[in-house]
């Protein structure tokens, strides 16, 4: 399985950020001509920070991603896109080394549906047994790293990934082979999936956007 795409801690603070400074624009344009007085406005932004603050430090920050998802003006589908791009990337990868998927969540809301605090995530069979052969780690090392190469290639940088890379980790280790090795092979099946989707670029991009077409 490719675990839940969680985003690094400064990623989850400027999502609350960005969602806190959107609504106070928004109050400050629309507050004026329906009568709310500055004072209102004031109280209303103080008591969303409050709100986000307290979301990221009891709940991982989910209500400020659910947030930012609904934002109006393709600012929520734009980063649904994201998302949608990195688990485009596992799908397309997996499909190739004849991985199966279960199941792919985009977002924070499709994801609570289903119990998890994530932005996305694609599930895959899990391998049978922890210590995998060489050939199965290689192309496990290709499916995991697609997520970030696919954002990489796209958007040139990766938000997410961090799960990627502990559970690829976790993988190599279990299975007894030195670290050396481990990075060589992982190097070398970033490079194949990076060549690879850069040549089916279109088919990524088409992917998402049928990803996001299909989420409840």
């Amino acid at each position: 399985m490719v675990p839940p795409e969680r985003p690094p801690a400064s990623d989850q603070g400027s999502t609350a950020a960005g969602a806190a400074v959107a609504a106070v624009t928004v109050l400050a344009v629309v507050g004026p001509p329906l009568g709310l007085s500055a004072w209102w406005i004031a109280l209303a932004a103080g008591g969303g920070l409050a709100a986000l603050t307290l979301d990221a430090a009891s709940f991982g920050g989910i209500g400020g991603h659910l947030l930012a998802e609904a934002l109006p003006a393709g600012i929520g589908r734009a980063r649904l896109r994201r998302i949608a791009i990195h688990e485009a990337g596992h799908v397309l990868i997996a499909d190739e080394n004849a991985l199966p998927v279960r199941q792919v969540l985009i977002g924070s809301r499709a994801c609570l549906r289903e119990g998890l605090q994530a932005n996305g995530t694609t599930q895959l069979e899990p391998p049978d047994h922890a210590k995998m052969s060489l050939d199965d780690l290689r192309r496990w090392s290709r499916v995991l790293q697609a997520g970030m190469v696919a954002e990489h290639l796209v958007y040139g940088v990766s938000r997410g990934g961090a799960d990627d890379r502990a559970l690829l980790g976790r993988l190599w280790g279990l299975s007894g082979y030195d670290v050396a090795t481990a990075q060589l092979e992982q190097r070398r099946a970033r490079r194949e999936v990076e060549q690879l989707l850069r040549r089916r670029q279109s088919d990524l991009e088409q992917k998402a956007e049928q990803l996001l077409c299909t989420q409840p």
